[in-house]
């Protein structure tokens, strides 16, 4: 195969826990060098982001890399402002939040053409902010089925799979031409928006298991929220502008919040319903605990039992409020929700 040349776009907002080693991954890189530009779209960070990836062009004059503003600071304004301007024949979508193998380029390239795909991810191995029992509950629940369900790159594969989404993402160049760029009124989720189209266009989306990307989790649990109610809410959206209906997946949150709620007024009014309602809480309630237990063991820290649990709950609960939030702001036509640019901000 020739090498093609490679344009990694890189959208970025007061990173700068995380900004130098991801740069020092991106340089690491097995791929030639000659054959890689570096986009690098910066939201206008407010903290030391911007000296620091200043400095790192200083210091790496060998590397051909771009700093474009981003005013907007909005991730898909400043990807969609990087890929205008790259001159690569394929587009490698990168993260500051995260820690690449030193072939991820050229191993995501290789299969691209080798497997003859349209865009191509590897797996996510979600580590701990730190060591503490909150830090590693808040990991263990963003890659375990109770958490995030069947979402392949996060609970991970043995073989390469055709998937509806992957992270991050290696793209022919060839896709933006035929069915557009990121779409500028989804502060999140535009990665599964954008590749929602491919395959309603017919293209091949694989993920690939020897690529391993090590992602740091949230923090606290208040971000944790944060971040599960803002993918909630922009879903409804992302599901309208496809035209498809949602997996099942999906609407789990979304049905579990609705019990919740519904279970307890409805309760108030017909006193029998509110033994159905107690069973449904137990049962979940236990399940979650069982769950929970057996992680803390396996990891040998007990000690992050209840905020595993804890983080369970919010994962399920963020996530289908916010999709409640979306659907009612889709169906009264509030389209304010979806335009605030905090959103994009803080977790």
């Amino acid at each position: 195969m020739n090498q093609p040349f490679i344009s990694v776009v890189l959208p970025i907002r007061n990173e700068e826990k995380y900004i130098k080693s991801t740069l020092s991954a991106i340089s690491k890189q097995s791929y030639p060098k000659n054959l890689v530009e570096i986009i690098i779209s910066d939201g206008m960070s407010s903290d030391k982001t911007r000296n620091m990836v200043e400095e790192f062009i200083e210091n790496n004059a060998d590397l051909d890399i771009k700093l474009l503003d981003n005013p907007e600071q909005i991730v898909s304004f400043g990807l969609n402002r990087a890929i205008k301007i790259a001159k690569g024949e394929v587009i490698v979508r990168m993260d500051s939040h995260s820690i690449y193998p030193d072939n991820y380029i050229e191993t995501l390239v290789t299969e691209l053409y080798k497997q003859n795909a349209h865009n191509c991810g590897g797996i996510v191995e979600t580590i701990p902010y730190n060591n503490s029992a909150k830090c590693n509950a808040i990991a263990t629940a963003l890659s375990h089925p109770m958490g995030v369900g069947n979402s392949y790159f996060r609970i991970g594969i043995d073989k390469i799979k055709e998937v509806d989404t992957v992270p991050f993402g290696c793209f022919r160049r060839e896709v933006f031409d035929k069915i557009g760029l990121f779409d500028e009124d989804l502060i999140r989720n535009q990665d599964d928006e954008f590749n929602g189209r491919m395959i309603n266009n017919g293209m091949k989306i694989l993920l690939i298991p020897k690529v391993v990307v090590k992602y740091f989790a949230r923090n606290s649990f208040s971000n944790l929220y944060k971040m599960y109610f803002q993918y909630g809410l922009f879903k409804p959206l992302s599901v309208k502008k496809l035209g498809k209906i949602p997996t099942i997946r999906q609407l789990i949150p979304l049905l579990f919040v609705l019990f919740l709620f519904g279970g307890a007024l409805i309760s108030l009014f017909f006193k029998p319903i509110i033994y159905l309602y107690g069973i449904g809480l137990f049962l979940y309630s236990s399940l979650l605990l069982l769950i929970s237990i057996k992680q803390a063991l396996s990891k040998k820290m007990f000690a992050m039992t209840f905020p595993l649990f804890f983080s369970f709950f919010i994962l399920h609960f963020s996530y289908g409020l916010g999709y409640i939030k979306g659907l009612i702001a889709i169906v009264f036509g509030i389209k304010s929700v979806f335009k605030n640019k905090t959103l994009s901000r803080g977790v």
